[in-house]
């Protein structure tokens, strides 16, 4: 099965529009770091004094990287091509992977590093897994995004970035990604570029980190998809990144998104590395932000989320450490087969609650209460039972038997369901600035590229 990239590729065009997210723009000596208008958003430079993602290794699920490019040297793994074998840093065509690698972890070349693209996480590191693009023929009994995830899950990556279209999963497909979960592995999808109001199987997946594209001024995107599975947002339109092909690339989409919050997991896992992936995605949610005129929404929205990371915020603030999952769902078990055929089924949920009915393996009082009462009730029953058979017994069944509708009472289900928290992670008041970021938040739009 072929993939589809979530990113789109802009011609010629001028980046223009305010920045809403940070400071304006300062010179510098080389355009293509001017062009990356997130890096000054994010006030990058007070970020990297804090964290720069070092001992982190990201998995970019993709086509492979061009591990040799000045801006990523030294910062990308072999890899593997599951489709092909061999390594998967040797690109030199497909222009995607090294474009989401660069944005995670490109560190510039350069004096002082300062020429080049620069990635949100500098110092982590890449592992690229190869997986086939929309233009490879690839073997149709070939698991290839299943295979790729388990490379990536047992060669020590602890955030997973798929900046991939992937509508349907197949259950070896979701037994990886439950592996991954479990594994406690961050994964972040794109939600897709075509405008729509669905998402696909793959950003549906309960425990997946599920991003929107915003432009400059922290708006939507047009063309990013929504649908209540969104759980963040981040920069995706005019985009600077590093390619394999050519040297660089200007682009929109939610890849170029996805590949901005795997970076900002990243950091946060170097910073934080005792909390769950779903620790990180609490810190990225209670953190987010959202545009002027929008603080007051419901959330999460369905196309911004909980709103745009804000990784500044994310890794500085006195944030809860919160529940194992935090806002992330867990996946649902698949039913398993017991001894004699029976068919347990599995659960879904946040995973936090403990399991009904047990605990060291005792019953509590309320079990216990319950059970005597029932037996109570089975010994009346019969006793029942007994005085009217013996009455019968002298003056014959009526017609039509003993028979009736049977009954009973049970206990209700136990909820499950998803992460809840009160307040739902609404933002309690506007966008905040990042640190040294002056000045206010003029309304112009970016100008979006012609026929995008």
């Amino acid at each position: 099965m072929s993939f589809t990239r979530t990113l789109r590729v802009v011609g010629s065009v001028v980046v223009a529009g305010a920045l809403l997210f940070g400071s304006a723009p300062a010179a510098s000596a080389d355009q293509i770091r001017d062009d990356q208008w997130p890096l000054k958003a994010f006030d990058a430079e007070s970020v990297w004094k804090v964290s720069t993602g070092k001992g982190v290794t990201v998995a970019v699920i993709d086509d492979a990287v061009n591990g040799s490019h000045p801006d990523l040297k030294g910062n990308v793994l072999p890899g593997k091509d599951v489709s092909n074998g061999g390594a998967a840093d040797h690109e030199s065509v497909n222009d995607h992977g090294t474009s989401m690698a660069s944005i995670i972890a490109g560190h510039g070349h350069g004096a002082g590093n300062a020429q080049g693209v620069k990635g949100l996480a500098p110092d982590a590191k890449i592992l690229p897994v190869a997986i086939p693009g929309e233009d490879d023929v690839p073997d149709p009994n070939a698991e290839s995004l299943a295979d790729a995830l388990n490379f990536a899950v047992d060669n020590g990556a602890s955030v997973i970035n798929m900046s991939l279209s992937h509508p349907v999963l197949t259950e070896k497909e979701k037994e990886a990604l439950s592996k991954a979960i479990k594994k406690d592995v961050f994964l972040v999808v794109g939600t897709g570029n075509d405008g729509v109001g669905r998402l696909g199987q793959l950003p549906s997946y309960p425990g997946v980190v599920a991003v929107g594209a915003v432009d400059k001024t922290g708006k939507v995107w047009d063309r990013s998809n929504y649908g209540p599975e969104t759980m963040l947002a981040a920069p995706g339109t005019f985009i600077r990144s590093a390619a394999a092909s050519k040297p660089y690339r200007l682009a929109n989409g939610t890849s170029d998104a996805t590949a901005y919050v795997s970076g900002a997991a990243a950091l946060l896992r170097a910073k934080f590395p005792d909390l769950t992936a779903g620790q990180i995605a609490n810190r990225l949610v209670k953190t987010a932000g959202l545009p002027a005129g929008k603080e007051g929404m419901k959330l999460p929205d369905p196309h911004y989320g909980y709103g745009f990371i804000k990784p500044y915020s994310a890794l500085t603030k006195d944030i809860p450490t919160g529940s194992k999952n935090g806002p992330l769902k867990t996946p649902q078990a698949e039913p398993s087969t017991a001894p004699g055929g029976a068919t347990v089924a599995g659960s879904s949920g946040s995973g936090n609650e403990q399991a009904t009915g047990q605990k060291d393996s005792g019953l509590g009082m309320g079990a216990i209460v319950g059970i005597a009462v029932g037996v109570l009730v089975v010994v009346g029953i019969i006793v029942l039972v007994v005085v009217r058979q013996k009455k019968n017994d002298r003056n014959g069944p009526p017609p039509g038997g003993f028979g009736g509708p049977g009954g009973g009472v049970g206990f209700p289900p136990q909820p499950g369901g998803p992460y809840q928290q009160q307040g739902a992670y609404q933002q309690p008041g506007p966008y905040q600035q990042q640190p040294g970021a002056p000045g206010a938040y003029p309304p112009a739009p970016p100008t979006q590229p012609p026929g995008q």
